[in-house]
This record gives C-alpha cells, sequence and structure tokens, in this order.
C-alpha cells in the first residue's frame, strides 16, 4: 500500500487537542508586519482578513492590493463598511492603518503567523484536475469528528492561501488548503506559507500546457507540495497516474496511495451511476470497506472521493463517519451540477473550467445517461499551449461519438463555427433531453446554465 520503507501511519492528530486559533490586535500584525500604527489603535482586535472591499465583514483587516485596480483607492470605503482595521503602502487616509513597506508581502507575513497557530493537520491539496471538489469532500469527511477550515470557491493562488489561513476560525483543529499553479515554483511558494503536514496531489494532465511548456514541468511542479510534506506527515498520491505515483520518491513521509489500480492503498470499484449521475462505488482500505455514495456527480469524481477517504481515515476520522460526511459534503458551484428544467431536461452544469481530462470525463457522463437526445455544449479550452487545436479537435470527434449533438461557444477550434444563438441551437427540450454546459472560467458559459434553468427550476 505504501511506496517506500518503513513508512509508519501515526495517528496523533485523530486525540490529540488542539489549541484554539485566536485574534490578532492590530500592535501584533505591526510587528509582525514590521511596520507602523496608531498607537490609539493598537490595542484594537481584528478578526480574520479580505482584499476585496465590497465584502468586508465587521472587524476584519482590509488589505489593499496592487493589481488592475489599486486597492488603497477602497480604504476609506472600506473602513465605513465596519473594517478594523487596513494595511497600507501608500496613504493613510483615515484612522485605524497599518503603514507597511509592501501590503502583499505584509499579508504573507501576516498569514505565516496564522498558520502557526494551527495545531492540527494542515493539508495541501494540488492537481491539474478535481483539486476543488477534493478539498470539498475532504473537508465534509473531516467535518464529521472535527471543526476543520477550508479554501472557499478555488481561492488557491498567492492570494488566496494567506487569506485561507488568516481567516481560519477560531476552535478549528485543522485546515484545508488548496494549491494552484501557473509555474514552476509557485507551489513551492505557497508551502512556503502554508507548510503543509499532508499533500495531496489528485492528479497530474494537459492542462496550463501552455504556461507550464509540457505535462513533465506540471508533474515537477505540484510534486512541489509533495516535497513539503514533513518526515512525520503523509502524501496522498493517485496511484492510477504515474507521474504522480512517482512523486513517492520525493518524500520521506508515508505514502498512501488511491485509486482504481488494484495495489492503490484506497481502491476505487464497482462505480455505478444512476440516472441523476449519482454514483456509488465501494472503496476497499486498510480501515475496511467504504460503499460510497458521494455528493458529486459523475464517475470521474471516484477518485477525488478516494483521495478525500483516505486522507480523513489517515486522520483518525472513523469509516462510518467517512461514508457519511462524502454524502453529506457541500461541493463549490458550477462542478457537474445536475438540475432540471421546467420542461423536465437534465442540465449538467459544469461550467466553471476545462481542459482536455474533465472534459473527457463529463463527456463520459453525459454518454451515460438514458435520455435520447443529448447535447453537449462546449467552450473555450484555456492555457493548452501548442496542442490546443488538437485538443480541441479531439474532444469534438469524442462528444460526436457518444451520438451528442454538438454546439460550440465562442470558438471554432471545434472544427465548426461557433453557435451565434447558444438557446436557439439547443431549441426545445423536454424530459428526453439531456445537456453537458461546460468550458473553461474564460467562457462564461454559466450564463447559458441560468438561462436554461430558471427560477422555477427544482434541484436534485
Amino acid at each position: 500500500m505504501f511506496a517506500g520503507t518503513n513508512k509508519s501511519l501515526p495517528r496523533v492528530w485523530a486525540t490529540r487537542i488542539y489549541a484554539a486559533i485566536v485574534q490578532f490586535t492590530i500592535q501584533q500584525l505591526t510587528d509582525i508586519a514590521d511596520g507602523r500604527c496608531d498607537s490609539g489603535f493598537a490595542s484594537r482586535t481584528v478578526d480574520g482578513a479580505t482584499q476585496d472591499s465590497r465584502s468586508i465583514e465587521a472587524g476584519q483587516l482590509f488589505v489593499p492590493l496592487v493589481a488592475e485596480r489599486d486597492g488603497h483607492d477602497f480604504i476609506e470605503s472600506a473602513m465605513a463598511s465596519g473594517a478594523g482595521g487596513y494595511l497600507t503602502h501608500g496613504p493613510t487616509p483615515v484612522a485605524g492603518g497599518i503603514l507597511v513597506e509592501d501590503t502583499m508581502v505584509a499579508l504573507r507575513d501576516i498569514a505565516r503567523a496564522a498558520r502557526q497557530r494551527i495545531d492540527g493537520p494542515v493539508i495541501g491539496i494540488t492537481g491539474s484536475v478535481g483539486k476543488t471538489s477534493a478539498k470539498d469532500l475532504l473537508a465534509g469527511a473531516m467535518r464529521t469528528t472535527m471543526p476543520t477550515h477550508a479554501s472557499i470557491k478555488s481561492f488557491n493562488n498567492e492570494i488566496g492561501v494567506p487569506l485561507t489561513l488568516i481567516n481560519t476560525p477560531q476552535g478549528s483543529e485543522a485546515a484545508i488548503i488548496e494549491m494552484g499553479s501557473r509555474g514552476i515554483g509557485h507551489v513551492a511558494d505557497l508551502c512556503d506559507i502554508a507548510s503543509p503536514t499532508i499533500g495531496m496531489v489528485t492528479t497530474v494532465a494537459a492542462a496550463h500546457t501552455g504556461e507550464f511548456g509540457s505535462i513533465e514541468n506540471i508533474a515537477l511542479a505540484k510534486g512541489e507540495l509533495i516535497e513539503a510534506v514533513p518526515t512525520n506527515g503523509l502524501a496522498v498520491l493517485n496511484r492510477d497516474n504515474p507521474l504522480v505515483f512517482a512523486m513517492a520518491t520525493r518524500t520521506d513521509a508515508a505514502v498512501l496511495t488511491f485509486g482504481t489500480s488494484a495495489d492503490a492503498g484506497i481502491h476505487v470499484r464497482s462505480v455505478e451511476l444512476d440516472n441523476e449521475l449519482r454514483a456509488t462505488f465501494v472503496l476497499d482500505t486498510e480501515w475496511g470497506t467504504v460503499t460510497a455514495r458521494p455528493s458529486t456527480r459523475g464517475a470521474h469524481m471516484a477518485t477525488n472521493v478516494a483521495a478525500a477517504a483516505g486522507t480523513a481515515l489517515w486522520l483518525g476520522v472513523s469509516i462510518t463517519d467517512v461514508e457519511a460526511g462524502l454524502s453529506q459534503a457541500q461541493v463549490s458551484p458550477w462542478r457537474m451540477e445536475v438540475r432540471h428544467t421546467t420542461t423536465g431536461a437534465l442540465v449538467i452544469n459544469d461550467a466553471y473550467n476545462a481542459n482536455p481530462t474533465s472534459m473527457t470525463g463529463a463527456l463520459d457522463s453525459l454518454d451515460r445517461l438514458p435520455q435520447t437526445r443529448k447535447i453537449a455544449v462546449l467552450g473555450y479550452m484555456a492555457e493548452l499551449g501548442e496542442s490546443e487545436a488538437d485538443d480541441h479537435q479531439n474532444i469534438a470527434e469524442a462528444a460526436l461519438a457518444t451520438g451528442a449533438e454538438l454546439i460550440t461557444v465562442g470558438t471554432d477550434l471545434y472544427g465548426q463555427p461557433a453557435a451565434v444563438d447558444v438557446m436557439a441551437a439547443i431549441g426545445s427540450i423536454d424530459a428526453d433531453t439531456a445537456v453537458l454546459i461546460k468550458g473553461s472560467r474564460s467562457a462564461g458559459l454559466e450564463t447559458v446554465a441560468a438561462e436554461l434553468l430558471d427560477s422555477s427550476s427544482r434541484p436534485q
């Protein structure tokens, strides 16, 4: 089950008592960030942080960042909305500011300090596909047993990871940190902030190859998470993916594998789908056998479920609680959401992102449905680099091979003209129709799903 030798399974986190995470005072934040503050506000307590002045909650620290817009322009509105204080490397238009050399650097420093207050496990999750779903599933399983904080949505970059750590609530006994990457060194940089004790890699596939240059470089980058895991931690690796499984050589930590391979530590078998794409399958583990009925949809989600189940079991969550938690996990939006229109047509909203691997999984799910008429509404797959034309053409052929009608949006890379009016191209749909909607985030296809699913649609 485990790669390497003499790698035991410590379960210290299953029984220990965790220290609660506490708030910071303005003076503490000033010291952490090597800044200066108004002495009249030094004792004020702030609770959490945000870089978005529109989402300020009472008492939060506002962190103005400089990107397309300069966040410093919104300091006054953030404070008026209830912020407890703010960072700045520019002017201090109102009281309550902490003057620092660089607000991004200060955000990272504060996140490191917040990380040191988490005594329980910190689980980093990365991968080309499935990291958000694996994160949501693991959170569902762990919350049955211990207060667990997890990244919201896909807060997985140099801003989202620090904010996740800083916003870990009081009393949390574990934190799950999703980690994205746009190049070699990015995951290592996030690990420098988050100091994960467990690392999970869902898979390595042709996603963002335009930025990485090759799939081997993607594996090199994702494996930075595994290199960061301490010796007494755990690496959770996809046994079905050779590039991921090879990462076992990059750590001295215990290694737990998952997948459909017979020798995977968490072995997926007997996957069945119902007519709503709800999966039922068996997970064979050293802790016993789990009959998984996860809240996710589609057979291709089974390995993400296995990764989450194995991690939770290793942390001491009972097999009964893991089974229950997986079935109740709240999954982030626009990822294989299954809904019905008022006419009874089934709509799969998988519009959050797309690459050849996730496209193939979604098309397989569409193909398994019993409806006579099947429609694949596909948008652009971004950041594929030199393989872009071939990748889109291969997906078009795969879609047509299922017998589905192919409607493409915003690109002619699929080998046919993009639809001018998507709704007109879809036409009249009824209970004998299934529609898959999928594309990269930039394609914005969630608007198509929203138009199909009016306010009277009923979730399943």
